[in-house]
């Protein structure tokens, strides 16, 4: 039988296992910009080495908001109106960016004290309930809803209810899906039903006390409600997902345990941007679409080509963190990693998403020095949503 050559691009995402580095990121190596296809059948430039990807994050050639464009090559189909792509460019624009950053700022009056305090309390909830533990949907989830729901302002029992939107509202899909348009119309009208809550406090009051603002006379409720349904969102999706991906971590690499567990919550603190860099959550790439040609390495990127940030793969570039693939929270360049994104569209949240997993890590490592994995590595299973990879659960013992 004679074999049969083809040209067609790879498929991407290689690998959605989150406890390993792809296979094929060692041969990206010596092809560092390369033509692959994406879950919605599109062709990309996918970008794995660090300086290219750092090149891309930050050069306005390449743009976040036109991948929403009608007629822009897909990573995958949109399930959020494209509108809200650029969605802290958008709150800039409408002149809410300070309200916002005000809301996000983790030495915030009473948020260290709610964080331990929220952390201990799911603790106990686990101890009572009994081994085995679910750290995924009984820890970091209701622990990250629970800290957006307080800057919203809104009660954190509803926490549940905008948390079952984000698996399809986020998911990486070939095709739209009537779910997600279902979701977001009714995320938003509970956003929009606490601008007029007089229970509702945070930053969700503040938007709500701009509508009698001239200066703000062009914002409508949507607008104001699509801030809140965001902010959520995203905030819950990235923040869950690090920390679920620490927790993975620490359950699976000997090091990282040691280190966490050597230094009390000085080590946990000091360890935080080398966690992030070896975080393996970022499994697709962060899309941009060129808007001109741009050179890229050795490969000329044309206008309205989509390209992705392999992150992964830049936090393993040893040209940039030699060894790259053992823990060492000793680089003295272990905060240049990629996982906040980089130029306009860096995550302003960064502060707040390490302290939020920071005081996550020591409660638990804390109160249960015995934690393990409750059944075999190989046998967790994973999923994705909004460019992450995630274990559906994870079982624990103690």
């Amino acid at each position: 039988m004679t074999a049969v050559m083809t040209n067609e691009p790879p498929a991407f995402p290689f690998d959605w296992d989150g406890t390993r580095l792809p296979a094929e990121i060692g041969a990206l190596r010596a092809e560092p910009v390369r033509k692959v296809r994406t879950i919605a059948g599109a062709d990309a430039w996918l970008v794995s080495s660090y300086e290219l990807c750092k090149q891309v994050l930050e050069d306005p050639r390449f743009s976040l908001k036109d991948t929403s464009a009608p007629g822009a090559p897909r990573q995958y189909a949109l399930t959020i109106p494209p509108h809200v792509v650029n969605n802290m460019g958008n709150i800039t624009g409408a002149g809410l960016r300070k309200a916002v950053m005000k809301a996000i700022n983790p030495k915030a009056p009473g948020l260290e004290e709610w964080l331990r305090a929220r952390a201990a309390s799911l603790v106990d909830a686990l101890v009572a309930e009994g081994a085995p533990g679910e750290l995924r949907g009984s820890y970091a989830d209701p622990y990250s809803a629970g800290l957006h729901c307080r800057m919203l302002g809104i009660p954190e029992e509803d926490g549940p209810r905008l948390l079952r939107s984000l698996d399809v509202a986020f998911m990486n899909a070939p095709r739209e899906i009537e779910a997600a348009g279902l979701n977001w119309d009714r995320d938003i009208a509970y956003m929009t039903e606490r601008l007029d809550d007089p229970a509702t406090g945070g930053l969700m009051a503040e938007l709500a006390a701009l509508r009698g603002d001239p200066e703000y006379a062009h914002l409508t409720d949507e607008m104001l409600a699509t801030v809140g349904v965001t902010l959520f969102g995203a905030g819950v999706v990235s923040t869950a997902g690090f920390l679920t991906m620490a927790l993975v971590s620490v359950l699976t690499r000997p090091d990282v345990r040691e280190v966490l567990t050597a230094g009390g919550a000085e080590g946990v603190a000091g360890a935080m941007d080398e966690l992030l860099r070896v975080n393996l959550s970022i499994g697709d790439g962060l899309p941009r679409l060129a808007l001109e040609d741009v050179r890229l390495g050795d490969v000329e990127v044309r206008a309205g080509e989509l390209v992705l940030v392999l992150v992964e793969a830049a936090n393993h570039d040893p040209e940039r963190f030699p060894d790259p693939l053992a823990f060492r929270p000793d680089r003295e360049n272990a905060a240049e990693h990629l996982s906040f994104g980089g130029g306009r569209h860096y995550c302003p949240a960064t502060a707040l998403g390490k302290r939020h997993a920071e005081v996550a890590l020591e409660t638990l490592l804390d109160r249960l020095p015995g934690l393990r994995l409750a059944l075999p590595v190989e046998q967790l299973v994973w999923r994705t949503n909004f460019m992450k990879r995630l274990p559906e659960r994870l079982p624990v013992a103690w």
